[in-house]
């Protein structure tokens, strides 16, 4: 199973976000655990984490964010795939975030 975690600044604009992303994870057979939280919130959730995905409006805490990830693969999401939902883009980001 791999566990995806994003994060924004109040957890809220992510959640749709999180539904596409598991819609398309179901379509590829993926297992997965995909869940938002807010940037607050962080810091509990990291350690159940493969991979964390920030929001694009949160990308300026990346260097506050980074040494909790304590080396979990980290990405700030494309402002366009963000802005439209394109959760089997945002999933292959964080796959691709796992390859490496």
């Amino acid at each position: 199973m791999t566990n995806i975690l994003l994060c924004c600044s109040a957890g809220m604009s992510t959640s749709l976000l999180v539904t596409k992303m598991q819609h398309a994870a179901t379509e590829r057979n993926i297992d997965s655990k995909i869940w938002a939280v807010s940037v607050d919130e962080v810091e509990q959730h990291i350690n159940a984490a493969d991979v964390l995905l920030l929001g694009p409006q949160i990308k300026f805490l990346r260097g506050e964010i980074e040494p909790l990830a304590n080396g979990i693969p980290l990405g700030v999401i494309p402002m366009r795939d963000y802005g439209t939902l394109n959760g089997g883009k945002v999933l292959e980001f964080a796959l691709s975030l796992l390859d490496k």
